[in-house]
Parts: C-alpha cells; sequence; structure tokens
C-alpha cells in the first residue's frame, strides 16, 4: 500500500495542490517520488499494490501511475483514516490480508536492502501478529524526523519498540543519535489489516466505524468522511499499542520532507550545490536552485540558500531553515492567495 495523498507543503513552489510533491520529477532521470515507491512496493508484492491518494489527485495520480489500483478520498484526514479505508477495504476481500505500507515521498538508495528488511518484517508480522515497523539507523542529528527507542539497534534483527519520540530539538537529537539506541521512524510498517482494524476499533472507534460502513457500501465516503478526525497513524495507533517491534536498516534512506533533502535524490557538485534547470552559482556552497521555463537562476557570492522557481512563483529561504516553507502555504492562504497553492 502506497500513500500517497499529501500536499508536500514544504516543497512549494513546485508542490501545489493538484500537483503533490510525489508526482514530481525530482528523481533521477525525472523519475517521481511515486514511481519510485512503487518499484519498491512491486519488490515484495508483484502487482498487488494499492495507492490511496485524494480524490483531486486521482487523474494526475493515474498519469504517473497507469494501470495501478486506486483507492481515494474525499478530504485528507491523515494516515490513520488512510490507513483504515485500505485496511477494511482488503480485509474484505482476504480476511488473513497483510499490509506493507509505504509513503510515496522518500528516498532509498539500497532498494534490495530495504526489500529484505520488508520481508523480515512481513515474516515477524505473519508469525506473531506484531506491527513490524522499519527504523533507519541515524546518519545525522535529525530534529525533522521521529524516532524509535529501543534496547539494542543491530542491522536486520526484529527488536521491539520501547517507544515513539517526537521531532526532538538540536541537542535532545545529539544524544539519540550518540546513544546508539534510537532510531529513525521511517514511517514504513508492516501489520495485518485484521489487526490494524482491531487498533482503531480501540483507539479511533468513530474512525472504525466509518471505514467499515464505507467499504460495506451502507455510507458514502463524501458524506462520513469529514467528520472523521485528522490524526497520523502514530499519534492514533503506534504509540499506544502493544507488540511493536522494529528492524534496524542502513539502506541510504531519506525523507525528501523539504528542499533542503533534495541533494539526497540529486546530488551535489564539488562546491556541494545542486541545480536543475538554468542555473549559474558563483563563489557559493551548498546551495539548491531549481529553475523552470526557460527563467535563469543566478547566485552570486551567497552559500547555503535555497532558490526554486516554479511556475507564478518563487521561494527564498535559508537551507537550515528549509523545513519552514510550510509557513508561507499558510500565509498564501490566509491572505486569500490560494491561486498559488
Amino acid at each position: 500500500m502506497i500513500l500517497a495523498g499529501g500536499s508536500g507543503t514544504r516543497l512549494w513552489p513546485a508542490s501545489r495542490r493538484a500537483r503533490p510533491k510525489q508526482l514530481l520529477p525530482l528523481g533521477p532521470g525525472g523519475e517521481t517520488l511515486l514511481a519510485a515507491a512503487l518499484r519498491r512496493g512491486r519488490a515484495i508484492a508483484g502487482p498487488r499494490v494499492l495507492v490511496v491518494t485524494a480524490e483531486t489527485q486521482a487523474e494526475a495520480t493515474r498519469q504517473v501511475a497507469p494501470g495501478i489500483e486506486l483507492l481515494t478520498e474525499p478530504v485528507g484526514r491523515n494516515t490513520a483514516a488512510a490507513l483504515g479505508l485500505a485496511a477494511a477495504t482488503l480485509a474484505e476481500r482476504d480476511r488473513d490480508a497483510v499490509l506493507a505500507v509505504l509513503p510515496a515521498d522518500q528516498h532509498v538508495a539500497d532498494e534490495p536492502g530495504l526489500t529484505a528488511v520488508l520481508e523480515t518484517a512481513l515474516a515477524a508480522v505473519e508469525r506473531d501478529d506484531v506491527i513490524g515497523t522499519i527504523g533507519i539507523a541515524p546518519t545525522r542529528a535529525e530534529t525533522g524526523f521521529g524516532y524509535l527507542e529501543v534496547d539494542a539497534a543491530t542491522p536486520g534483527v526484529v527488536t521491539p519498540v520501547r517507544r515513539f519520540v517526537e521531532k526532538p530539538d538540536r541537542a535532545t537529537a545529539e544524544a539519540y543519535v550518540a546513544s546508539g539506541r534510537y532510531l529513525w521512524n521511517a514511517g514504513m510498517f508492516c501489520a495485518s489489516a485484521a489487526r490494524l482494524l482491531r487498533e482503531l476499533d480501540e483507539h479511533l472507534p468513530a474512525t472504525a466505524a466509518a471505514v467499515r460502513e464505507i467499504t460495506a457500501g451502507r455510507a458514502r465516503a463524501s458524506e462520513v468522511y469529514p467528520a472523521l478526525a485528522s490524526i497520523s497513524i502514530d499519534h492514533a495507533v503506534m504509540e499506544r499499542a502493544a507488540r511493536v517491534v522494529t528492524v534496524p536498516a542502513a539502506v541510504g534512506w531519506d525523507d525528501i520532507g523539504s528542499w533542503a533533502a533534495l541533494p539526497a535524490l540529486r546530488g551535489s557538485d564539488a562546491d556541494g550545490n545542486t541545480a536543475a534547470g538554468p542555473t549559474v552559482i558563483v563563489d557559493g556552497t551548498g546551495n539548491i536552485a531549481i529553475g523552470d521555463d526557460g527563467t535563469l537562476i543566478a547566485i552570486v557570492g551567497i552559500s547555503d540558500v535555497v532558490v526554486i522557481k516554479s511556475g507564478d512563483a518563487i521561494l527564498v529561504v535559508p537551507r537550515a531553515e528549509a523545513q519552514d516553507v510550510r509557513k508561507i502555504v499558510e500565509a498564501l492562504s490566509a491572505r486569500g492567495l490560494a491561486r498559488y497553492l
């Protein structure tokens, strides 16, 4: 199951409501993030791949992923509702269905390595009815990711998760990495459809009831979905559930959550600059410059900035503050400038 309904606000202005980041050609050779996620999904499930997305993004998603089964939501209600709808749908087809959940907006350098750890997690799910997560061995003190606390992080070994930890401040993140007992929460996990529905019954009963009603044809999604809680699966279930395990992995993973992550996809030159489109950078290092439609981006004498030209908008932000791009999206909405979203 590929989660592909997000809006990607931190990759504005290239990512917009009608064409979010998972549909952008950000990867090598212009590959979309969704296409890469589909390839990783097929590696473990063959043709049994389901994409959950927003109704407003369905047509654009079909263009990127022709022939893939889509499950659409009338409005976004975060990942708990999306996963609940998928689990209920698949449980109707096969009461023993097991899901491997992959977000559509990530980069993985070692895809065979990821396949191996997912297969290890799936085996644990089928054997012990646990919820199996993928924990990434951290390579830096990252404040933009959540973490998993474990007793020991042995690569490839199924390990109980002690707790989920929200995005830390810098000092806390450094302590986590130094301890060797914390992994990045990759947002990838495996569980049986029945187990997910049982967890939702306990922790988010209104959502559990609604997705069952929709799947059984007793309610229309457009009528009941807007009233559902907007909450992530981590907050709704993972942080409360028993018998959650992780498989520690070092697979060259990165969450493409902001423009600062683009070098993981595109690489950098000798000066640490990452550029695409018509760009010229002189006497600058660590810059990210992405242009389109023939408009030249020229950067002279400054470093560590992000400059993005996409359609009718230009973004300039310090690279260290790339996570704050969503503030621009919020400001545009508040000022009635939705045409730029």
